[in-house]
């Protein structure tokens, strides 16, 4: 039929290819383990991924196979990100904070054949690689020959320096083309809750992904745009922004493994970032840092932040600081941006006070991707900002099902349950009011955990609280609130009880309050429920 737009494959690849011709002069900056600072191009980036595709075929890695990254944030493994799924295979990030035996249950399960490392996970490659011996077949070390270390590991299972191959790679003269459905990357689960679960996302799905991200009412990432991804790429490809950055020439400012306040601030004044994106632990560290040191950010103008809720007092503590903090939300299972708190006319135009109070919401549903909210009764809930529900899913960069679970697949057309519950408000904004096994029940009336944490944190001498449900005689279960002290303070926990009152119903005001020093956080951030629980409130 004449007159049909042209059709090109929604490749990752085409992205990087995108980034050298139209903006090849766009830097990726990465800081190495010793501190140095290390410059390079997308033109010169997009040259050594080809490259690195013949080193990927020499070392016998074929269209559909697994590799295994287990790496931080750096131009080496922005170049592994896109000759992997390049070359028709899948890049299987893994979270080396994950317990050694996940890791090497996720290594196994994935059959990844060859995996690539940082020099500073070495010493956890060598403790489970005798565990790995009929699956893994290579460990390529990311560093010079120079900074080569010795490495034990199980006969049959080569050792290879990452620069070396590179240096003697020949070079690939152009990206392949295949179907857009064909699966670029694998991501597994935090395994909270039983065995790590992969999630097998697209090339298209990625893509699509990416270019959502990027619009104006989400990141707004423009070629003038220098962002600096706190959020590792094990965790959920950084949120799509290694693809979406290159999309518009964006420079990418890489932190490596140093991502303490100090280290931090330094890069991002020195590397004048403007944007930044991660969870709400390292911004509380990092605004803790600025408040005793008294400093104050060069550049910086917003951040994103996503992985667990953003309480108000962060964002009035980042207004302060001259810096807008707004949320996103998502999972692994979603790729993971489905909403953002991006401003609507209604809500443009309210004043500060209500601004922060709504800051706390996830936000809108990206185009691209839906979101509904179920009552008992199997119907939508009303868009009323009350009425609780359980939050559901689709679109076209949500999960259908998990690798290699046959038993857990749904149709393309079905709602993928989140295991969220929250509300809609009339302007279609999102708001979670707890995780469905978070939740307290008292009497019958249902607690949101989430909500008793964002006002705890908003007290002076809070720094961080959880609260989860302790058993009660008379009312099933009553909420227990785990508060850490902000430096320098020290709670009383019958003023942290008193500081509810008016703020939430009287029965939904804590029981008790405990002062620890510290709370237990999962490998992507979250707090462990499920520690505090067995450590507070153990059930008979």
């Amino acid at each position: 039929m004449l007159g049909l737009m042209q059709r090109h494959e929604l490749l990752i690849s085409s992205i990087i290819q995108h980034a050298a011709r139209h903006h090849g002069e766009a830097e990726v900056v990465s800081r190495r383990d010793d501190g140095r600072i290390v410059r390079t191009t997308y033109a010169a980036l997009e040259r050594r991924a080809r490259k690195l595709m013949s080193v990927l075929r020499d070392l016998g890695v074929v269209f559909g196979d697994r590799v295994a990254t287990l790496a931080m944030n750096s131009d080496r493994h922005l170049e592994l990100y896109y000759a992997i799924s390049g070359m028709g295979a899948i890049c299987h990030t893994i979270n080396p904070r994950l317990a050694p035996a996940d890791i090497a249950f996720i290594v196994s399960h994935a059959e990844d054949g060859v995996l690539f490392v940082d020099a500073c996970f070495a010493p956890l490659v060598a403790a489970i690689a005798p565990d790995l011996a009929s699956v893994l077949r290579a460990v390529v070390v990311l560093a010079e020959p120079e900074d080569m270390k010795p490495l034990a590991l199980p006969p049959g299972m080569a050792l290879h320096c990452y620069e070396t191959l590179l240096a003697d790679a020949r070079d690939e003269p152009d990206w392949p083309v295949f179907d857009e459905n064909t699966a670029s990357g694998l991501c597994y689960t935090s395994g909270t809750t039983g065995k790590p679960k992969g999630v097998l996302y697209s090339h298209r799905s990625s893509l699509l992904h990416a270019m959502a991200v990027i619009m104006p009412d989400v990141v707004n990432l423009r070629a003038t745009t220098r962002v600096l991804p706190v959020v590792p790429m094990f965790h959920v490809n950084a949120w799509g922004l290694p693809y979406a950055a290159p999309m518009v020439g964006a420079a990418l400012i890489m932190p490596g493994r140093h991502l303490d306040p100090v280290s931090l601030l330094g890069l991002m004044d020195g590397e004048r970032v403007d944007l930044s994106v991660g969870v709400p632990t390292v911004w509380l560290a990092l605004v803790t840092h600025m408040r005793q040191s008294g400093a104050r950010f060069e550049t910086l103008r917003r951040v994103m932040s996503g992985g667990a809720a953003l309480p108000r007092v962060l964002v009035a503590a980042f207004s302060e600081l001259g810096v807008e903090a707004a949320q996103g939300w998502g999972m692994t299972e979603t790729s993971p941006v489905v909403t953002y708190n991006g401003p609507k006319p209604a809500t443009a135009t309210v004043d500060h006070e209500a601004r922060l109070d709504h800051s706390v919401k996830q936000g809108r549903v990206l185009f691209g991707a839906d979101v509904r909210v179920v009552g008992p009764d199997g119907g939508e809930t009303p868009r009323d900002g009350k009425t609780q529900g359980d939050v559901s899913c689709r679109g076209h960069w949500i999960a259908r099902g998990y690798f290699r679970l046959p038993e857990s697949e749904i149709a393309d057309d079905a709602w993928f349950p989140t295991g969220d519950v929250g509300v809609m408000d009339e302007n279609g904004y999102l708001l979670l009011t707890d995780r469905a096994k978070d939740l307290i029940k008292s009497g019958g009336e249902w607690i949101s955990s989430i909500e008793l944490e964002n006002i705890a944190v908003d007290h002076p001498d809070v720094a961080e609280a959880a609260a989860i449900a302790s058993p009660d005689e008379k009312w099933g279960e009553r909420p227990l609130l785990i508060v850490v002290p902000r430096a320098g303070h020290e709670p009383d926990p019958e003023d942290v009880r008193a500081f509810f009152s008016g703020k939430v119903a009287n029965f939904a005001i804590p029981d008790r309050v405990i002062v620890a020093e510290e709370l237990p956080h999962g490998a992507t951030g979250k707090i462990l429920k499920s520690e505090l629980r067995k450590a507070y409130a153990p059930r008979d």
